[in-house]
């Protein structure tokens, strides 16, 4: 069997590998008495699945212009990211998340100028089908990122407007049967907040991110019309879902609008492609996010447990109870239930956006930064993880530093590196390049593959429901369950100290897999668990043979 072929099999090798912060799967009653055998976890994936649990995969986000060049132009393209599949898959990504690759006058691409075509600087048509076809044999699905809030001003429908404009007799009113293109962007006379004056000329258009992004006129039929003709021409070359852009600008300051304007894509979407998954940008709070699942969208970021600031960082920093975070979980999972039951929810640590979690805890040599992604990417739904995280990349500041070339090597001239976005300031990495961490069984990148291999093993991690486990502990340490076909226990120390809790009164467990930073080792004797520093353990029902 080659390996594409076991692309839906996770090997979990119950083994004591390492003697410190290794991770190990297990079998047993814990303790000293490990079982040397070798199992396999297989998983009901099948691509092309309508079920909704088909959805509950692990995702990669690549920027492309930063991650791998192939042709030595210092910009990183398609044929690069598929050179790198292979370390895509062995980390255990089972679906990527392409930023842009449409024609953009811009690095980052979200300024669109031609809907049907892929960047010169990335590569061909033909790139982006191959790249399709091998991640597709693989087992890995791809996502596209859809950029419909607005369209570059070099676009040419933009262009065709402004020229209109520009001709038409100031005391005329617009005719959009002479230019229907008038109608695709939302002009007025009058000068309002969020505009940009169209120079030389008496009109100005809504543009809420600059003037160089014009937004399109979503209610529009006719441009409602190119969005469709958009993603049947993706969905046709084997595209398998879309992440939606700032979806809380498509209609600003109107939340029931904009979700209304989802329902239509997302319907539409589903009427070329039934299984066609799709993702919101939805960077808000809670409730509005709930509000925003009504359009039956599949998932929608969930941007409280992200960033600096969000649930994640808060209790691996110990700002907040770890019992917080779990209650956080379930009441976002009641809310957006409510609105949507049939959702799937889209957590994730940091994006482009955002500063690289490695800054986030100046002192750490690396348990915390490890801990806080883990529990990022055991969290239920459809985990997504910003290329590089594994290597603890730093990046803050301009969106240009969150957007540094993927650290392959610390030789710049090495093969595959980029060259980095335009401005982008030197940006100093705290943890080695993947050339010395592949060769540290112990490393960041070690951990994130072990970490994936957990979530992929037991399917309740992604697909179940949070429930709380009824245990008293103290601030740091929290045991939930994770409901679904095979529950699981989880139990995660967010504190640098070594914590003991009874366990005997939850049922018949077994010590299925752990995660630790340490040296000290995780143990599981009559009923006591005992977690070291920064650690997690995944608990199974036993049953007796």
């Amino acid at each position: 069997m080659t390996k594409r072929k076991r692309n839906l099999i996770i090997t979990v090798l119950l083994l004591a590998v390492c003697a410190a912060a290794a991770v190990l799967l297990l079998t047993g009653t814990g303790g000293t008495s490990l079982s040397p055998k070798l199992q396999m976890y297989s998983f009901n994936r099948k691509l092309g699945t309508a079920d909704n649990s088909g959805f509950c995969r692990t995702t990669y986000e690549i920027f492309p212009y930063s991650f791998c060049d192939s042709d030595g132009d210092g910009i990183g393209d398609i044929q690069g990211i598929i050179s790198k599949l292979d370390y895509i898959e062995d980390l255990g990504f089972d679906q990527i998340w392409l930023t842009p690759v449409h024609p953009s006058p811009s690095y980052h691409k979200y300024d669109v100028t031609d809907y049907l075509s892929i960047d010169p600087a990335f590569g061909t048509l033909e790139d982006y089908e191959e790249l399709i076809e091998e991640c597709h044999s693989r087992g890995i699905r791809v996502l596209m990122d859809m950029v419909v809030n607005h369209t570059s001003s070099d676009h040419e429908w933009f262009r065709k407007a402004s020229d209109y404009l520009h001709e038409l007799p100031s005391d005329w009113e617009p005719d959009t049967s002479y230019c229907p293109c008038f109608g695709y962007y939302n002009f007025t006379r009058q000068p309002q907040d969020g505009y940009a004056p169209l120079e030389g000329t008496n009109w100005y258009y809504e543009a809420r991110f600059w003037s160089g992004m014009p937004d399109l006129a979503l209610d529009s039929e006719a441009v409602r019309g190119e969005i469709e003709t958009i993603v049947q021409y993706w969905l046709g070359k084997g595209v398998d879902g879309f992440r939606l852009d700032a979806v809380t600008s498509y209609h600003t300051g109107d939340t029931g609008s904009s979700a209304a304007f989802m329902k239509w894509f997302c319907d539409t979407c589903r009427r070329i492609k039934p299984d066609c998954y799709i993702v919101g940008e939805a960077w808000t709070d809670r409730n509005t996010i709930e509000a925003l699942y009504s359009s039956g969208i599949d998932s929608l970021f969930n941007f409280p447990f992200s960033g600096n600031e969000g649930y994640v960082r808060n209790a691996a920093s110990g700002f907040i109870k770890a019992s917080d975070f779990v209650n956080a979980m379930i009441w976002s999972d009641e809310a957006f239930r409510r609105s949507n039951p049939g959702y799937t929810d889209a957590p994730f640590y940091t994006n482009h956006d955002m500063a690289r979690s490695a800054g986030y805890y100046a002192a750490d040599e690396g348990p915390v930064t490890k801990m806080a992604y883990a529990v990022s990417l055991l969290m239920s739904g459809n985990s997504f993880m910003y290329y590089g995280e594994e290597l603890g990349m730093k990046g803050s500041g301009k969106d240009e530093n969150k957007r540094a070339p993927m650290y392959w090597s610390d030789d710049p001239s090495d093969s595959g590196m980029c060259q980095g976005p335009p401005d982008m300031d030197e940006v100093v990495m705290k943890f080695p390049s993947l050339r010395d961490q592949k060769k540290d069984g112990l490393s960041l990148y070690n951990w994130f593959r072990q970490v994936i291999k957990v979530r992929r093993a037991f399917p309740a991690i992604s697909e179940g429901t949070v429930e709380e486990s009824g245990l008293s502990t103290d601030s740091a340490a929290v045991f939930f369950k994770r409901c679904a076909s095979g529950d699981v226990l989880i139990a995660m120390n967010f504190s640098e100290e070594q914590t003991s809790a009874d366990l005997s009164g939850l049922g018949s467990l077994e010590l299925a897999a752990v995660l630790n930073t340490s040296s000290e080792k995780i143990t599981y004797e009559k009923g006591m668990l005992t977690l070291p520093a920064y650690s997690i353990a995944v608990l199974t029902v036993r049953h007796n043979d």
